[in-house]
């Protein structure tokens, strides 16, 4: 069986649920995703981080990092680095928090000095709904002085966020 589809296998045993749930971006629906309990098993993990890595190694450009919003994306960036060390091609992983740490650098982004700066970044995220925390976590990274040539994601939930900003899609 192909990696794609064991993860497939794994997602919907262990993240997929059905019942009511209030969603992040504030609308209900009769499932729900949650995307750690396979990024955070040890098999899911490795999964992830291969397909992730193989999906960045095919990018035109050199990607000189992974990243995304803390925490949905850290069990997946850690995963995307490891394999990526362990192929002999090592990207770093960056973390971007929710606020600005309040002492010291006051950045957004950890793990930021790992990447040369200006460089091209990969962002993953485990599920997009909506995709409103995507342009939060792109916007970020951009004033950073990074830009951000892939964005992937394990789960898309369907509902418009994988268009892209300029697709008509208002960001809530």
């Amino acid at each position: 069986m192909n990696k794609r589809q064991r993860l497939k296998e794994l997602l919907l045993q262990k993240s997929y649920r059905e019942g009511i749930f209030t969603l992040t971006s504030g609308k209900t629906s009769d499932f729900y995703v949650d995307g750690k309990q396979t990024t955070l098993d040890a098999e899911g993990s490795y999964l992830c981080g291969h397909l992730l890595f193989e999906l960045i190694r095919q990018h035109p450009e050199p990607i000189v990092g992974v990243g995304g919003m803390t925490l949905g994306a850290d069990p997946l960036v850690t995963a995307v680095s490891l394999v990526s060390y362990l192929e002999k091609s090592p990207i770093p992983a960056f973390i971007v928090r929710k606020e600005a740490k309040g002492h010291g650098t006051g950045n957004f982004i950890a793990g930021k000095s790992n990447l040369q700066q200006g460089g091209l970044v990969a962002l993953v995220e485990d599920v997009v709904t909506t995709g409103g925390t995507l342009l939060k976590v792109i916007e970020r990274v951009e004033n950073e002085g990074f830009k951000v040539g892939l964005v992937a994601t394990i789960v898309d939930r369907q509902e418009g966020g994988a268009m892209a900003p300029d697709g008509g899609h208002h960001h809530g």
